[in-house]
């Protein structure tokens, strides 16, 4: 297991911009997640989530701006981010023809865990995570909550400062999203720094400390969600997020004409 970082901030990210072709995907994006903190990154499909979750996973490079995890370059020490981090999306998939505790002790070796630590934290997170009942079982024959369990399992299997979560509940039932949500909740007060992205809104309100509404690869909105309300005038936060699209999407229209009448 890893000691605590005492940084107040273990996820900086800082300008981070990312082209796909002439797409702006990510555009001059900046936030952090506290330890014991839930930062969620709200938006549509295609609004860059999923960009910007890989750029601090060290995926992918920002063509500019910067992050660090606990300190570390995403870019310039990409091994010690990743011993650093646990990260899972909603379409994460685990190899069919092993089990999850062979799936579980395939990825411990792969972090150099020892095998003794390695069935410790499996034993542990059978427990907190509810799959003993299958835990033998090939995971080919594992439902889609099920299999998001053991995916979550992988994720913390080295109990990592900081979890990075992309859209970890798609696809499951509400008693399946809950469990995870709940579990989370947990996590944090552990003191783990947590980036969780999600188009649900629900799910925000009941998790997050922190929110930030990405559009179209722009930050919108960040901060507590009686802040992101008091900002758009909204009483909730669906229609906070409509309101802050509707706005955007209102300026970038006047000086599209503006321009045109030049």
């Amino acid at each position: 297991m890893t000691n605590r970082d005492t940084l107040q901030h273990p996820v900086e990210a800082r300008g981070l911009v990312r082209h796909y072709g002439e797409l702006r995907a990510v555009d001059d994006v900046s936030f952090s997640v506290a330890a014991g903190e839930v930062f969620g990154l709200l938006g549509p499909n295609g609004a860059g989530k999923t960009t910007t979750l890989r750029m601090l996973s060290t995926l992918i490079e920002p063509d500019e701006g910067t992050a660090t995890i606990c300190g570390l370059d995403t870019t310039g020490d990409v091994e010690g981010v990743r011993r650093r981090i646990g990260y899972q999306t909603g379409d994460t998939k685990l190899y069919e023809r092993l089990t999850p505790v062979e799936f579980l002790r395939y990825f411990g070796a792969l972090h150099d865990m020892e095998r003794s630590l390695v069935d410790q934290r499996i034993e542990e997170l059978t427990q907190l995570l509810g799959f003993g009942e299958y835990k033998d079982r090939h995971c080919s024959t594992l439902s889609t909550g099920q299999s998001q369990r053991v995916s979550l399992a992988r994720a913390l299997l080295h109990d990592p400062d900081v979890l990075i979560l992309d859209e970890p509940t798609s696809g499951l039932d509400i008693i399946s999203s809950q469990f995870i949500l709940d579990f989370l909740v947990e996590e944090k007060a552990r003191g783990k720094a947590i980036l969780y992205s999600t188009h649900i809104m629900s799910e925000a309100e009941l998790l997050c400390d922190r929110l930030g509404l990405l559009y179209k690869g722009r930050l919108l909105h960040v901060g507590p969600f009686d802040e992101v309300l008091a900002a758009t005038g909204q009483r909730s936060l669906t229609r906070a997020f409509l309101h802050a699209i509707a706005e955007f999407d209102e300026g970038a229209a006047r000086l599209t004409e503006g321009g045109s009448d030049e």
